[in-house]
Order: structure tokens, then C-alpha cells, then sequence
């Protein structure tokens, strides 16, 4: 499908709507002290939380601190974006880049790991900043390497361009919705221009994080540009809320199909209940349930790591307490393999 180019009026209008979510930005938590403030932390706790946050930034937006019970702090929702001294604890040799991604990255940002497909990273800005990210030892490495978004574009092309056997690009970084729609827009054409890519997939947690983002402008020019695919990222059945089924009804209205991809975290969502209701409620919102990760083996993430028994045993559970359709894949990342491995 032949892209078709953003007004400058649309533009505009897009620019105006998108002040909610440019607010919950310019309002997210960044500061540890403001956050051991917002949770009540006791001062020898306040130390670590500092300690961990100058390895391992922190951010979170206004909307998704308002899904935590911040006083709890076995709660699932503060667990995914707090920062714990377990991360600092975690000091495993050669997890800080378990996949290689720095070594399979061209200067532009591409990361080709298995023969057909890439993934570009377009920046390393997120809504929120999970504490179980898979890059979370490697953004000042992949920054360092990334140069302004026009000349990385022009290079990934140039890099695409001269491997046939690349058919799919996947939009990732940082979260791709972070950008303002006509930038997104260009990213989209400059890739769907590539004779031999067909198929442009966008991986985002805005959905989960920032639901307010995906806004009348956003829609409609992705809608513009089918065929695209979308899979976000929900972890838990709280993350479920009315704005961000929204948000995924507005996506699918646009034809753009939505599936999620979970990880399973020890402490969030390892319990069948927990990963039931999941899979339910997402099959309800027209989300495809599409992956159950095991968590990457990435340094500062051990206390999320649920072993492969239990991990096996609660897929064993899942899959004979819900409909096929509704049932994820139970799917690991494995270096130096040529695709992921599926465990049960």
C-alpha cells in the first residue's frame, strides 16, 4: 500500500492533541528522591533506591503510579517500575548483553540477529522504565552508537536495502510511540519504500504506560499505512484499564491488529489466577495473547526469574483452563539460536 503523506494541517491538529500525553512525559518521576517521597520509603531504603537509580534510571508517568498501591511493596505494578536493590545484588558475568545486540547492530541502529527480519531502534526513550527491560545494561552502548535519527534512517536503509532476505523491520528502541506521528510517519515510508520489506511490525508499551498517546492523529495515519502490525506488552490484569482498552479498541478501529507479548515475572504475574485473568481479559479487548516469555537472563533482572519447572508446570495449568485462542505461546529468547525456542 502506497503511503500517503501528512498534511501540514494534520499535522498540526495532531501536535495540538497529543498535549495530554506530552504532559504525563513532562510529569513522569525521574528523581529517586521525589519517588521515596511518593512511597513513604524509610531513609535506609531511600539509599538504595538512589544507589540503583544512578545504575539503572528511573521513569514513570503520573498515569501508571496511579495503577501501584504505593505502600505496598509486593505490589505487581510497583514491582515492574521501582527500582530494588536486587538489581545492584544481580552480578552475573556475561548477562549484560545476553543476545549479542550490540555485536549484531550496524552503526544505524539495526539489530540482525535471524536472517529475515531486523529490528531498528529508533531511540531509547520509554514511557516507563521497566525494571525488567532486556536493554537496561546496554542504552548508553546502543546511544553511543546511534547518531542523529535522519543519518541512522539513511544507513539502516542503505543496510536493509542491500539484503534481499530481510522481508520484516521492527520498530522498536525506546518505544516507537514516543515520537511525534509525522516523524513516526517518515520512519514508516522510509522502510515501506525498501522493495523487498513487507511487513512493518511496531513493538510499544504506550498502550500499557501511556494509553492517552495513541490519539486520533496517531490512528489515522497508521491507518494509512497498513499493513502494520503492533505487539505491546501487558503483564498484568491491573495494567487492563478502561483507557487502555481504549487505546487498543482505537488501534484495532484503525485495522491495525494488536497482540501482547508478556513476560513472566516472578512476584507479578507467576500465579495461574494472575496469568488466567490475563489471557482473558486481553482475548476480550480484541488483544491476541501472543507470547509467554520466560524473563531474559539480563544482569540486574535474577529476582524477576521464575525457573523453568515452575515456568513449564504454570503453562501446563494455562493451557488447560483456557480456549485455544486466548492461549499464548510459552516462548524463550535463546542466544546463538536462529529463532525463538518454544518450551511447552
Amino acid at each position: 500500500m502506497a503511503p500517503v503523506p501528512e498534511s501540514r494541517a494534520e499535522a498540526s491538529k495532531a501536535k495540538t492533541a497529543q498535549t495530554a500525553w506530552h504532559r504525563q512525559l513532562r510529569d513522569s518521576i525521574t528523581c529517586p528522591v521525589e519517588l521515596a517521597d511518593r512511597i513513604n520509603l524509610a531513609p535506609h531504603q531511600r539509599a538504595f533506591l538512589e544507589a540503583v537509580a544512578q545504575r539503572y534510571p528511573l521513569r514513570i508517568t503520573p498515569y501508571y503510579f496511579g495503577l501501584m498501591d504505593p505502600r505496598d511493596p509486593n505490589d505487581p505494578i510497583r514491582r515492574q517500575c521501582v527500582p530494588l536493590a536486587a538489581e545492584l545484588a544481580d552480578t552475573r558475568r556475561n548477562t549484560l548483553d545476553p543476545f549479542d545486540e550490540v555485536t549484531h547492530s550496524a552503526d544505524a541502529g539495526v539489530i540482525h540477529r535471524y536472517a529475515n527480519r531486523v529490528v531498528f531502534l529508533v531511540h531509547n526513550e520509554c514511557a516507563v522504565r521497566c525494571r525488567h527491560c532486556t536493554r537496561k545494561n546496554t542504552w548508553s552502548v546502543m546511544t553511543g552508537k546511534s547518531r542523529r535519527l535522519t543519518n541512522r534512517l539513511s544507513a539502516a536503509v542503505a543496510y536493509i536495502d542491500s539484503r534481499p532476505t530481510i522481508h520484516e523491520v521492527i520498530l522498536s528502541g525506546g518505544d516507537p510511540f514516543l515520537m511525534e506521528t509525522p516523524d513516526l510517519a517518515h520512519v514508516i515510508d522510509t522502510f515501506r519504500a525498501i522493495p523487498h520489506v513487507g511487513v512493518i511490525r511496531i513493538g510499544t508499551r504506550v498502550p500499557v504506560s501511556l494509553p492517552m498517546r495513541v490519539d486520533s492523529g496517531l490512528c489515522r495515519m497508521l491507518s494509512r499505512r497498513r499493513p502494520l502490525w503492533i505487539n505491546t506488552h501487558f503483564n498484568h490484569p491491573r495494567e487492563i484499564t478502561h483507557q487502555a482498552a481504549t487505546a487498543c479498541d482505537r488501534l484495532l478501529r484503525a485495522g491495525i491488529p494488536c497482540s501482547n507479548q508478556t513476560v513472566l515475572l516472578r512476584g507479578v504475574n507467576d500465579q495461574l489466577p494472575v496469568l488466567q485473568l490475563l489471557c482473558e481479559e486481553l482475548f476480550q479487548i480484541m488483544v491476541r495473547p501472543y507470547y509467554l516469555f520466560d524473563a531474559d537472563p539480563v544482569r540486574g533482572t535474577a529476582h524477576f526469574r521464575v525457573s523453568p519447572r515452575r515456568g513449564r508446570a504454570l503453562y501446563r495449568q494455562l493451557r488447560a483452563s483456557l480456549s485455544g485462542l486466548a492461549l499464548p505461546r510459552y516462548a524463550a529468547d535463546i542466544a546463538g539460536l536462529p529463532s525463538k525456542q518454544i518450551l511447552a
